[in-house]
């Protein structure tokens, strides 16, 4: 089992930047693919950025790309999600996904380990 804890999320403006975090316990992080994904509580979960087992590899979602940054320590089972440039069209509650397969997953569905989100809300 993996349990997962989200932190990191608040108020900004647009314009600003927050750095979220999700911290991993249970199975060692370093096995597993990590994600960021958002959305509002019992609807579809939108992807916005996935990392490879070791940190090398990572992938985002086209209404991310060039302002959001995810990275991971392993040493510390965490990973992070640095945004950048907000948006009021970013606000929404985002959730840690954890998965142990090797490929890029971006539907929600395909993850098996999940964090209970955490509100970020980008005031205009």
């Amino acid at each position: 089992q993996v349990r997962l804890v989200e932190s990191g999320g608040g108020l900004v403006q647009a314009g600003g930047s927050l750095r979220l975090s999700c911290a991993a316990s249970g199975r060692t992080s370093s096995v597993l693919i990590m994600a960021w994904f958002r959305g509002a509580p019992g609807k579809e979960r939108e992807f916005v950025a996935w990392i490879s087992t070791s940190g090398g590899s990572t992938y985002y979602g086209d209404s991310v790309k060039g302002r959001f940054t995810i990275s991971r320590d392993n040493a510390k089972n965490t990973v992070y999600l640095q945004m950048n440039s907000l948006k009021p069209e970013d606000t929404a509650v985002f959730y840690c996904a954890a998965d142990p397969v090797s490929i890029i997953l971006t539907r929600s569905v395909q993850y098996d380990y999940w964090g209970q989100g955490t509100q970020v809300t980008v005031s205009s």
